[in-house]
């Protein structure tokens, strides 16, 4: 039961490969900003399904949710859309590598927000390695030359540092409104807690896509069997992050996250033909290598 969040965040990363895979091709479709509430519109009906079938398996009461559980999971639930937001604008000025990179900054905001909010204790080992996976991830997206290129501008820079704070809010969010549900084994409360964080999503991105995008809406429904495969894999995969929350830090979960890169180069070979270079596999190597001491030091 100790080490199930490691099979939990690695499962949860290979769905979340499949999903963004998925998603190229619903960005040619529908465009970015349909592709993008997919993931939450999508999504919900099967975070809904695992949310019924829950008690069933496990034989658990529903939790009763808490007024902390809640703030904590709406709170969230709005960094991760607000996060997303600032991820896409970030895109629109600076190299996929650049932006990624700042976004991947992540585990260091998870880890301190954690410490603050949460009391999550992080070892020495654990820090060091969120800092050699993160040089992994440096080393794999960024191309020579495109280094300067982060600090060059403040104003994008800023925004991708600021996204990768908002995802790190909202990973602490979660974990703080799965251990503030009041009764439930673990994953009855991470079942819960992303069946209420997709409702909240989906019922503020209907209400503002209804206002200012009814375009790319309705252009998500035109092609609904491809949104509902990148909706469920986008759940399953929430689901798996959830669970990992659970059951040890935001901080542990969103590190060994950073695999998805790896999955990620691995997709880019084999479907879409993209090769793969000696630096990329560097990379690749920095970050199992930062992989392998989180794991060493929760051992």
């Amino acid at each position: 039961m100790a080490n199930l969040w490691i099979f939990a965040a690695l499962i949860g990363a290979i769905a979340q490969t499949g999903r963004n895979a998925t998603q190229v091709g619903l960005t040619k479709a529908i465009g970015t900003v349909g592709a993008t509430q997919v993931r939450f519109l999508f999504g919900l009906p099967f975070a809904l399904l695992f949310f019924a079938a829950m008690p069933w398996l496990t034989g658990d009461a529903l939790p009763t949710v808490t007024l902390p559980a809640l703030v904590f999971t709406a709170i969230g639930a709005l960094a991760q859309i607000a996060g997303t937001a600032l991820m896409l604008q970030t895109m629109k000025s600076q190299a996929f590598g650049v932006t990624t990179a700042w976004l991947k900054s992540e585990p260091v905001m998870v880890a301190v927000i954690g410490a603050l909010i949460l009391g999550d204790h992080l070892s020495s080992g654990g820090l060091a390695a969120i800092g050699v996976a993160m040089l992994g991830v440096m080393i794999l997206t960024l191309k020579p030359g495109l280094g300067r290129a982060m600090f060059r501008e403040t104003g994008p820079a800023a925004l991708g540092i600021l996204a990768g704070l908002m995802f790190g809010i909202a990973a602490v969010g979660f974990r703080g409104g799965i251990v503030n549900l009041a009764t439930g084994g673990f994953l009855i409360r991470a079942t819960t807690t992303l069946a209420l964080a997709l409702t909240i999503q989906t019922a503020t991105l209907l209400i503002w896509m209804a206002l200012m995008d009814r375009t790319a809406l309705r252009a998500s429904f035109s092609v609904w069997r491809m949104s509902l495969t990148a909706g469920f894999l986008g759940a399953f995969a929430s689901e798996c992050w959830f669970i990992g929350f659970s059951l040890t830090s935001a901080a542990n979960v969103r590190t060994l996250a950073l695999v998805e890169v790896i999955f990620a180069q691995f997709v880019s070979f084999y479907l879409f033909r993209q090769a793969v270079t000696r630096r990329q596999l560097a990379g690749m190597a920095v970050i199992l290598l930062g992989v392998a001491l989180l794991l060493r030091s929760q051992s």
